[in-house]
Formats: C-alpha cells, sequence, structure tokens
C-alpha cells in the first residue's frame, strides 16, 4: 500500500512539472527566422594578447608607470605606495589607496604578489585586500600552505564567503584576480531592492560563483548594507609589502 502511494505521489509530481512545462502552442506555426533580431549590435571589443591585457574598452588603473589614478583613500593627497619595475608595492602605514574614479557594476582583472621569503602565519601573511566599490572585500593574504579561518583566506569574500578552493601559488609567484561585480541596488528608502553579487577566478580557477554578499565587510560584527551608488575600487594597507601589478576595469553600467 505504501508503495501504491509513493508512486500516486510520482505520477501527479510529474504530471504537475509536465503541465508546467508544455510547449507554446505557437511554435509549431513559427519560422526560424522569427526568432531572430538583428538589433542593437553589440559593439566591437578587441582582445588583448593574452587574458591578461587589457581589451580595448577597459579602463587601465594601473600599467606600470604611476599611480595618476590613484589616492590615499582617506585623505586624497597622493598615493604613498611605490613604484618600481612596472610594480606597485605597499609601503606599510602610507595607508590606503583608491581609484578616483567610481563604479558600479564592472569587470575586473588585478594582479598581486605576497613577499617573499613569508614572514608571519595566518592573517599576518601577505595580508591585503581588494575593496569592491571600497566596501565589499576580496582577500588578498599568502594562503599557500598557511592557516586561517577559512573566511578569512585568499580569495574569501572576508567574513562571508570562503572560496570555493584554495587555488594560491607561493609566495613570490603572481597571482592573479578576474572579478565579475553587481553592485547593490536599493529602494527609494535605502532598503535593499538586490544585493551585491561577486563572481570570481583565481589564477583563471572560479573561486565564488554568483555569491550574494550581505553587506559591507566588517573585522567585527554582522554585515549589513547603506545605501550608496557607484564608488571608488579601494586596495589595503594591512602592513605587509603585497605588490600589485596589471589592474585594469571595464564598467559594466553607469
Amino acid at each position: 500500500m505504501k508503495q501504491l502511494i509513493l508512486i500516486t505521489i510520482f505520477m501527479l509530481t510529474l504530471s504537475a512539472i509536465n503541465a508546467l512545462a508544455q510547449e507554446p502552442p505557437g511554435n509549431k506555426l513559427m519560422k526560424p527566422e522569427d526568432t531572430e533580431y538583428y538589433k542593437p549590435v553589440p559593439k566591437v571589443v578587441t582582445p588583448g594578447k593574452s587574458q591578461a591585457d587589457p581589451p580595448s574598452d577597459a579602463i587601465v588603473l594601473f600599467g606600470g608607470k604611476n599611480l595618476d589614478q590613484w589616492v590615499n583613500a582617506k585623505t586624497g593627497a597622493p598615493a604613498g605606495w611605490t613604484v618600481s619595475n612596472g610594480i606597485m608595492t605597499i609601503k606599510p602605514g602610507s595607508g590606503d589607496i583608491r581609484t578616483k574614479q567610481s563604479f558600479g557594476d564592472f569587470q575586473l582583472h588585478i594582479e598581486w604578489r605576497a613577499p617573499y621569503p613569508p614572514k608571519g602565519e595566518g592573517q599576518g601573511r601577505g595580508n591585503s585586500g581588494v575593496y569592491l566599490q571600497s566596501l565589499y572585500e576580496l582577500q588578498v593574504l599568502d594562503s599557500y600552505n598557511s592557516k586561517t579561518y577559512v573566511n578569512g583566506q585568499a580569495g574569501s569574500i572576508y567574513k562571508e564567503y570562503p572560496p570555493l578552493v584554495n587555488a594560491c601559488r607561493p609566495p613570490g609567484q603572481w597571482q592573479s584576480y578576474d572579478v565579475i561585480f553587481t553592485a547593490p541596488r536599493f529602494n527609494d528608502d535605502g532598503t535593499v531592492k538586490n544585493p551585491a553579487r561577486v563572481t570570481a577566478f583565481q589564477n583563471g580557477v572560479l573561486i565564488q560563483n554568483n555569491v550574494k554578499l550581505k553587506g559591507r565587510t566588517l573585522y567585527i560584527g554582522h554585515p549589513y548594507y547603506e545605501k550608496h551608488g557607484p564608488m571608488p575600487l579601494l586596495l589595503q594597507d594591512h602592513h605587509n609589502p603585497v605588490s600589485y601589478r596589471n589592474i585594469w576595469i571595464r564598467p559594466l553600467s553607469d
């Protein structure tokens, strides 16, 4: 009797799914061209010579020459990090830096390198951070054979989501983040209409898969949202001489 009831439930469920998945009645009368359209035509973008090179519509935020696109995040004064041999490196204690421009939705490419030889352990080893819209941290850390809390290791959305995998290379080697960021949307009263979303790759490996952010990054306490519009990209001075290079961004919305 029990088996008969289970079979009946299964058949009813299958019938309900089939009812929802019925082909629209007009399909059989249509031609292929009825579902084809030709405008608007996507604009032409020339890819970079490699995955790391900026495409033709990218804004180069650091190309190896200077910090003209950056300022001190707190004071707005010129950025105090060092530039040498096409690389910018944190000058510990000089402060976080941010872009002069603000961004909404975007695609970001950024390369970073933890110091070698490594010093310290856990959060004290090669620590920095990429703050999307200055508020939401994608953690930079030397997590190669180094333990810490998993939602604080490299590739984590700090204190929210650990990376799907640990894709870190050894310290002293260059690593890359490729990020798709969808900015949060807010209602007129400041409540969240749609939370921010992040997809991220580290060294070509998927580490964050369209995760919904819970709010701004906090070291202590639970994340929360405050209404905002486009914001700068921010890089963190966590008193470790982490280096960056080849930073470009493609705005995906106004």
